[in-house]
């Protein structure tokens, strides 16, 4: 018995692929922000934590990964204040 499996090659599946890749990057990112200002001993304010975490946007994450390693606070990384 042959098991159709074109669902798996289709531009659709595809696009949940890089959706899933995409979700998962920005996860990752969203921890590794946190993680550093943490580790840095920096307080995050609740308004940080929850502008962090409802971020989707892996580019944005990474820019403020990179200034959470010198920020003099967590509200620093926005760049905005």
């Amino acid at each position: 018995m042959a098991v159709d499996l074109s669902f798996y090659k289709s531009p659709l599946s595809e696009e949940l692929r890089d959706e899933g890749r995409a979700e998962g990057e920005a996860r990752r990112a969203v921890e590794d922000v946190l993680a550093v200002l943490a580790e840095r001993g920096l307080d995050v304010p609740e308004a940080v934590r929850e502008r962090v975490t409802g971020c989707g946007d892996a580019e944005i994450l990474g820019r403020w990964l990179r200034r959470a390693v010198t920020a003099p606070s967590a509200d620093a990384i926005f760049g905005d204040g």
